[in-house]
Order: structure tokens, then C-alpha cells, then sequence
């Protein structure tokens, strides 16, 4: 992977970044800049080697123009974090010659997503050099990520996409050991690739949240009205066969938190055990698998995370993953957080700082893992 090191003399020269500014908007105004902000070391380091920058990110996922989803805010923002103007350009045609210039939402152009090769062509026209620092959007074969980088004279990773790179290929190649994964969220069809990695190379594994419906269903229990999508039965009981549950990796809840409406002011139950009655859902882990699963995260020496436990939005159903995120932030293993949910898991209990690598890329850092070829990275080694 090239890194901005090989890019050589840049002094004067315009250097096209892509970044993933794909951050909220709240009433005109960026509403959380974490993923700028972790953007601005490459920038800087850019802008000190004399470069002039030609900002490139998405915003949303627009059908046309619409003015909610321009990047007026965003080039607002960035110039506050960079202490610099940063001129918006309008459309590719319209391009200023300034030191910093943010061109409109790149998903404006129809061909982005396509990775047409003219919208590719009219990119890298406008820059000599081209540093991706976009890793959240790294396992899209787009114009801007992928297509561009044949046609310009050099590219490179920046500081962040190169980190993140970097981090997942050490905790899965080289992890310090007993090597604890965490899996959350819903889907299991979108995340058994990943379990399998897992079930291959982690000591431990712990499912809790929706994940782990379709292994109790496999298993012979009553889910309720459990979110548990059909397709997801199949890869659980593969995985469950796989791992010789009970004997193997894998770790289940042994009791939950159920309620009979997906809300914060719903009627709630503890289960002593994991069979839901008809007409409730498990909305979280119960206080006897919080405490095996802080026990596990206590003895490991290196953790990855993705997808929270519970639906962590309502605070009855917020104990699971607030118990793994404190752990995790006590621990001195070297704890990795898959982006997605569980980053905003982390956010909303205070403790995004204490981890010692948080994801900007939930899918790319999950198809990484899982061995899946991502464009954006394979062209930079080109």
C-alpha cells in the first residue's frame, strides 16, 4: 500500500484527497465532525509538504441535487478544523484555484457510483496527485475511489486509511492472546463471513443483540417476536456445527431482557433463561450474561467489537452493551471497534476516547476481515 511518503515533491501542487465526510446535518450545520476531525492529520501533513487540496466526499445518498444533502456545512466545518478558507466548488466545471477547495457532494454525479470511466477521466483532470483517506468507502468500486487512480501521476493512502489498514491486519494476524471478538447488531447473512474469520482465528467468541436470535432458534428455543430473519438460520446453524457448540468459541446469552414493544416506555421482562413467551422480544442481554461476557473481556489481550448487544437507544435495554463498552474502556488489551452501531454505542455512553482504535469504516473494516477484496485498497498497490 503507497503512503503519502511516496508521493515525492507536492509543493505547489494540487492534490485531490477523498475523504468521507459523510457526517450528520443538523439544522445547517455539521452536527458531529468526529470523522472530519480524524481526516485533518493527513491534511495538514499535506498541506505542510506545500500541496494545495482538492477536498472529494459523499453526503447521503441523493437521488438528484437535493440542497439538504450539499456539503456547504461541511466545507464550513473543515475550514474551522483546518484554519483555512475552504472554497466550495460548485460542479466539476467549476473548479477555483484555491489552497483549499471542497468539491460538491462527488454522489451528485451519476456516475460515481457506476465508476464511469469519464467521471473518472474529468477527477483526476482536475489534480496532479490523489491520496485516499477514505477507508468508510474503500469496499465500493466507485469513480472517485477506484477509477481516478490509474489516471493520475501518483497516489497514495493518508494517515488514516493507512492506520486502519494497518490495525486490522495486526489484530489478525499478529493478536496478543486470548483474542475475544464481539458480535452484535442484526444480521447474521450479512455477518457470517465474518463469524467464520473469527471462529478460524479468535479465542472467544461472544453474540449478543439480534445476532444472536437465529442461533437460539436453531438451538430449539422460543424467540417471541425476536427480530430473526430467516436467511440468518441456515448460517447459524453452520456456524453452531462449525464451532461443536457448546464445546467450541462461540458464547450465547443464558438469559435476557425481553419487552413487548420496541420502546423506551415498553412493558419489561428478565428472563432467567432464553426462552421469550409469545408477544415479547429480547431487546438485550440479562445481569448473568453481562457477567460472563465482562469476565471474557477482562482475560483478553486484544478485543474487537462490532454491533451493540442491546437496542442501546432506550435505556432499558442499554445495560448489555454500556457493561461491554466499560469493560472494554478498563481493559489494557488493545480493544478495536468495528464503526457502525457500536461506535455509536460508545458515543452516546462517553466513551469513544477510551478504546485504542475506533473505526471510521464499519463495512470496510468488516469485508478487511473477512477476506473480501476491497477496490479502493487493491488500487493503491497497483
Amino acid at each position: 500500500m503507497r503512503t503519502i511518503d511516496s508521493l515525492g515533491e507536492i509543493d505547489g501542487q494540487r492534490v485531490l484527497v477523498r475523504v468521507d465526510f459523510n457526517v450528520p446535518i443538523l439544522d445547517g450545520k455539521v452536527g458531529d465532525d468526529t470523522r472530519m476531525r480524524r481526516a485533518i492529520p493527513t491534511l495538514e501533513a499535506l498541506r505542510e509538504r506545500g500541496a494545495k487540496l482538492l477536498l472529494v466526499s459523499h453526503l447521503g445518498r441523493p437521488k438528484d441535487r437535493e440542497p439538504e444533502l450539499s456539503l456547504a456545512p461541511v466545507a464550513e466545518r473543515a475550514g474551522q478544523l483546518l484554519h483555512a478558507e475552504v472554497q466550495l466548488a460548485p460542479d466539476l466545471d467549476d473548479v477555483p484555484d484555491g489552497d483549499v477547495v471542497m468539491l460538491e457532494n462527488i454522489r451528485y454525479e451519476p456516475g460515481e457510483t457506476k465508476n464511469d470511466p469519464e467521471l473518472a477521466r474529468r477527477l483526476a483532470s482536475l489534480a496532479d496527485y490523489y491520496v485516499n483517506d477514505a477507508f468508510g468507502t474503500s469496499h465500493r468500486e466507485h469513480a472517485s475511489t477506484a477509477g481516478i487512480i490509474p489516471l493520475v501521476r501518483r497516489s497514495a493512502a493518508g494517515l488514516l486509511f493507512q492506520s486502519e489498514v494497518d490495525t486490522i491486519r495486526l489484530i489478525m494476524n499478529h493478536a496478543d492472546r486470548p483474542f475475544l471478538a464481539i458480535m452484535g447488531g442484526a444480521k447474521v447473512s450479512d455477518k457470517i463471513a465474518v463469524m467464520d474469520r473469527f471462529l478460524d482465528v479468535a479465542d472467544v467468541v461472544l453474540v449478543g443483540g439480534a445476532m444472536a436470535t437465529p442461533f437460539l432458534k436453531v438451538l430449539g428455543h422460543e424467540i417471541g417476536e425476536g427480530l430473526c430473519e430467516e436467511a440468518g438460520l441456515e448460517p447459524a446453524r453452520r456456524a453452531l456445527e462449525k464451532d461443536g457448540y457448546p464445546g467450541g468459541k462461540l458464547r450465547l446469552p443464558v438469559d435476557l431482557v425481553v419487552a413487548d414493544s420496541f420502546s423506551g416506555d415498553a412493558e419489561v421482562q428478565i428472563l432467567p433463561g432464553v426462552d421469550v413467551p409469545d408477544g415479547w422480544m429480547q431487546l438485550d442481554i440479562g445481569s448473568k450474561t453481562r457477567t460472563e461476557y465482562v469476565a471474557e473481556i477482562r482475560k483478553a489481550r486484544t478485543i474487537f467489537w462490532n454491533g451493540p448487544i442491546g437496542a442501546f437507544e432506550h435505556k432499558p435495554f442499554a445495560a448489555g452493551s454500556l457493561a461491554v463498552a466499560q469493560a472494554m474502556a478498563q481493559t489494557e488489551a488493545t480493544t478495536v471497534v468495528g464503526g457502525g452501531d457500536s461506535a455509536a454505542a460508545l458515543a452516546e455512553f462517553g466513551l469513544a476516547h477510551s478504546v485504542t482504535h475506533l473505526s471510521t469504516g464499519g463495512g470496510a473494516a468488516l469485508k478487511l476481515i473477512e477476506g473480501t477484496t476491497l477496490p479502493g485498497l487493491e488500487a493503491l498497490k497497483a
